[in-house]
């Protein structure tokens, strides 16, 4: 069972049996006008979680639950745009349910970031992420995983490019490969990669990531049935 709102707002907390929140996470049940007393639910972000009330240390309410995780692991590994988007995307597929996401470097990528800069922006999009695993009340945080190279993201398991006019998604090749904002080059096209289509319409790069995110979360889940091999 996962928590659900019956149970109040939910956080992440280190280790379910000593219950400590972090000062930006009180400082969000602040915002909320959560008082002493009142329910909700912290999950460690590996599958574990239970009720609390809270309070000052949190006050156990419930058995620690665990979840099992949904398989297969849906990756999707994106090429990021300009402006406030690869934050976007990475919230959106927190909450639809992705297990990893990576940024890619491609060959017609317009955002690289400086080396100097990776660390800075990986630590705001797993912040942007976690708070997403908290408003859609995952028990799994995601993977934010560094930037690869276009070279190196080919060879991840289960593989495949999303590009129009490409087979329907499968759960057979969960890792989607997304490409930047001018798509994909004719090096990367002619690389033997499998290609999945996200539609009739051309999308952008940022719709892109989460449709693929959306599409395989729906067929995971059972909501929806196509290829599975």
């Amino acid at each position: 069972m996962i928590p659900d709102g019956r149970h109040g707002p939910h956080v992440f907390v280190d280790d379910l049996e000593h219950l400590v929140l972090s000062d930006p996470d009180r400082h969000h049940l602040s915002v909320l006008r959560v008082r002493p007393g009142d329910p909700l639910t912290v999950s460690d972000g590996a599958g574990r979680w239970r009720a609390v009330r809270f309070a000052d240390p949190l006050e156990p309410a419930g058995e620690i639950m665990f979840v099992a995780r949904a398989n297969p692991a849906i990756t999707v590994v994106f090429a990021p745009v300009k402006g406030d988007r690869p934050e976007w995307v990475v919230q959106k597929l927190t909450e639809v349910g992705a297990d990893t996401i990576v940024p890619l470097v491609a060959e017609r990528s317009v955002v690289v970031w400086p080396a100097a800069r990776i660390g800075h922006q990986l630590d705001r999009l797993r912040r942007i992420s976690r708070e997403a695993a908290m408003q859609s009340r995952q028990c799994y945080l995601p993977e934010v995983a560094a930037p690869l190279t276009f070279a190196d993201a080919a060879v991840l398991d289960g593989v495949c490019l999303a590009h129009k006019g490409g087979d329907a998604p499968s759960l057979a090749r969960p890792t989607v490969l997304v490409g930047p904002e001018g798509g994909w080059s004719d090096r990367e096209l002619d690389g033997g990669l499998p290609r999945v289509g996200l539609g009739p319409s051309v999308l952008r790069a940022e719709t892109a990531a989460v449709a693929a995110g959306v599409l395989l979360a729906a067929l995971r889940s059972g909501l929806v049935h196509g290829h599975v091999g």
